[in-house]
């Protein structure tokens, strides 16, 4: 398995000013290398329909107690994915599979 690109995967946390106003603050849970595959047509995909959103999946090792949950977002490459769902690959406590969706960045007009 080549894990070849390195992810952040972080907590948004909603911070509120004196005066009411909030905003969003990363705090980085754990950084890692991870197995990244973008959505493509095999069979594999197929089985996944699901989570048709998914647009790829990430595949890393288990960190001791770190919980990876669907609150989280990984950053990789600049780009942020929310967590659609993450689950331990054969209930082995190796290997941490996370199916991801790309969060578009909403531009200002």
């Amino acid at each position: 398995m080549r894990m070849n690109t390195f992810i952040h995967i972080v907590d948004v946390i909603l911070i509120k000013d004196a005066e009411g106003f909030t905003t969003s603050e990363d705090v980085v849970v754990v950084s890692t290398r991870a197995l990244m595959e973008n959505r493509h047509g095999t069979k594999v995909w197929a089985n996944r329909a699901a989570f048709s959103t998914a647009s790829c999946l990430f595949r890393f090792r288990r960190i001791s107690n770190i919980e990876i949950t669907t609150k989280q977002q990984i950053i990789c490459d600049g780009k942020r994915y929310k967590i659609l769902s993450a689950e331990d690959i054969r209930n082995r406590n190796v290997w941490i599979e996370c199916l991801c969706s790309i969060m578009e960045v909403s531009k200002g007009g």
